[in-house]
């Protein structure tokens, strides 16, 4: 059995390093690549997706599999053996059920489709991505007709990034989240908002970045195995575990980039601590967009936004920002946990946020299924935005034009961010009953014990486990919807008063 685990980490390592290798060429786009690149790249991307993908459904791997996995009765279930044949399998099912024209197709497709949405974006026009928009959600219903019979043609798309949930668990989910949450913001509009007047000034781009940088270090993010650069829209991608990058956007009228780069220094410190023992393998990487989610928003929210980390950090914004000098603490808390419905996601506070989510899910949904069509999503954006926030945006950019995750093909990942922050709000609890002092931790800027217990249950355990066993080892029970609830109520209630 050695020699034949020896061959499978061979194999799937090399499909792995092929995975790697095109998020190389995706970073580089989003960062530093010359717009008129965009043909040459998409070629580029196209051809190494097509290698990784028929490198990883190769017959030698599938024989190697059928071989291996009745074996696996003789492995500790808790073992990286164990869990690598696990996870191969599954992942292997799926994809010899993909064609590999058809992954060359969607990478090439969405390659071209990025720098389209960045033109659409930039001047707020979604004619200018409609048609590219309309091939990826093309691409997508092929992709799940790969995989029929399902239970629901969104099952397949959410599969790549939850796997083992499905569509009806996530409405479920959303519908008994929704009414707590919608009656939550009713009732804290029914109170004065706090005044925002300490965050409406000009906040030096440079400044911005140092206070970016700072925060990202001290909550645990190793710049010594990654980097910080700019991106039009934030994200976090692993080379490798000793490479692992954040990119944030900084705009000189607010201060959200600090948030955005604490979220996704959330992402990175969950890579980077990730077993030594796993690189190079499936394994060497977060077990699920929601487990992710829920780091990037517990560094975000739970911990970013919290009284005991401004009391910490904001004296670094006051030596930044003189202006802030006159503010309180206190006063600048309460802005910065304001609760008003907004256009933009990533600036949602905690109270609006999932609604956002909910929205993009039910619209990814209907465009599936063909009951919306793409050239009328604007339209069906700003009627649920309506419903939903009670604002309706003034153009694309600010509406269905927002997010880059459809132009990369990302149909099936939005849902992750709700759960996301229900798990957050989970293990936030767990921990604080493990470190009773954490209150008084944060307050003194040592993030060790909270980031030692995310290690220690969530972080170095990579991808060996699935979501719902992850929640399990750490903290006995599965997704708990009035968890999050009960976290938001305690917070408002003490900010706006009952």
């Amino acid at each position: 059995m050695h020699n034949k685990l020896k061959k499978l980490k061979k194999l799937v390592g090399e499909a792995f390093e092929l995975q790697r290798i095109a998020a190389i060429l995706d970073w580089d786009q989003q960062v530093e690549m010359p717009v008129a690149a965009a043909a040459g790249r998409a070629r580029q991307a196209a051809l190494l997706s097509g290698l990784a993908h028929e490198k990883f459904t190769g017959a030698e791997l599938g024989e190697l599999l059928n071989e291996l996995v009745p074996e696996m009765k003789n492995l500790d279930p808790e073992s990286d053996d164990y869990c690598l044949i696990r996870l191969t399998a599954r992942d292997y099912d799926r994809h010899i059920k993909v064609p590999a024209g058809h992954v060359a197709e969607f990478a090439h497709a969405t390659s071209l489709a990025h720098s389209e949405w960045e033109k659409a974006y930039a001047e707020a026009d979604f004619l200018l991505f409609r048609d590219s928009l309309s091939r990826i959600f093309k691409l997508c219903r092929d992709y799940a007709g790969f995989f029929a019979p399902y239970d629901h043609i969104y099952d397949p798309l959410l599969a790549e990034f939850e796997p083992g949930l499905k569509t009806a668990v996530i409405t479920e989910i959303f519908a008994a989240l929704r009414p707590p949450q919608v009656e939550l913001l009713h009732e804290i509009a029914a109170h004065p908002e706090p005044d925002q007047s300490c965050l409406k000034q000009v906040f030096a781009a440079d400044k911005q970045w140092q206070l970016a940088r700072a925060a990202a270090a001290a909550i645990g993010y190793d710049f010594n195995r990654g980097r910080l650069d700019s991106a039009v829209h934030p994200f976090t991608t692993a080379f490798n575990l000793n490479d692992v990058r954040i990119t944030t956007a900084v705009k000189t009228d607010n201060l959200n980039a600090l948030s955005s780069t604490l979220h996704e220094a959330g992402h990175a410190i969950y890579e980077q601590n990730i077993a030594q023992s796993l690189e190079n393998t499936p394994l060497a990487t977060g077990t699920s967009l929601a487990i992710h989610e829920s780091q990037s928003r517990l560094w975000e929210n739970l911990v970013g936004r919290s009284r005991p980390f401004l009391k910490f950090f904001y004296p670094r914004l006051q030596n930044a920002f003189p202006e802030l000098r006159r503010v309180p603490l206190d006063e600048f808390y309460r802005a910065w946990n304001t609760v008003k419905p907004g256009f933009i996601r990533v600036n949602a506070d905690e109270a609006t946020y999932n609604l956002h989510i909910m929205l993009r899910f039910e619209l990814e949904v209907a465009m599936l299924e063909g009951v919306l069509a793409v050239a009328d999503l604007p339209e069906a954006w700003n009627a649920k935005m309506k419903e939903y926030l009670g604002i309706v945006p003034p153009d694309d950019a600010r509406g269905c034009l927002q997010d880059v995750h459809w132009s990369a093909g990302l149909v099936g990942y939005f849902p992750t961010y709700a759960l996301g922050n229900l798990i957050s709000a989970q293990l936030w609890e767990g921990c604080r009953e493990a470190c009773g002092s954490l209150d008084a931790e944060l307050e003194q800027g040592n993030f060790a014990g909270l980031r030692h217990w995310l290690n220690r249950n969530i972080h170095c355990h990579g991808s060996k486990f699935e979501l719902l066993e992850v929640l399990r080892r750490a903290v006995g029970t599965g997704i708990r919807p009035e968890v999050y609830i009960r976290y938001l109520r305690e917070k408002y209630t003490a900010l706006y008063g009952r």
